[in-house]
């Protein structure tokens, strides 16, 4: 291991593993009259309509959370279960690539500076 490529890509990889960012998980309890009503996707629905960067999402789409709120209390049990399968089935994330491009970005740098050393 004393090649300097070898070294600069080991460096590389344990710079971009420490500074990866690592998604935030939320747990919480819910009460036994929420698990025995069936009304767990509903109370799930609720609570991410209440996190601060989904009420920001709503507004910057022009939807009211209030009534977005509104309206997933308005559904059927079925219809809920329907929208929570759809909202797990997304991709984590969305459409955002700019992780790909800082990646690139970073590999060209460092192959110019390699080159160039």
């Amino acid at each position: 291991m004393k090649s300097p490529l070898i070294r600069t890509i080991c460096r590389f990889l344990i710079a971009s593993m420490l500074l990866m960012s690592f998604g935030v998980s939320r747990a919480g309890m819910i009460g036994a009259d929420q698990a025995a009503t069936g009304n767990l996707d509903r109370a799930v629905m609720m609570s991410t309509l209440d996190r601060s960067d989904v009420s920001n999402a709503l507004r910057a789409n022009g939807v009211d959370p209030q009534a977005a709120k509104d309206r997933v209390a308005a559904m059927t049990d079925e219809e809920v279960s329907a929208l929570r399968g759809q909202i797990d089935a997304l991709p984590a994330g969305g459409k955002s690539h700019t992780g790909w491009y800082i990646a690139a970005v970073v590999i060209i740098a460092i192959v110019i500076w390699y080159a160039w050393r």
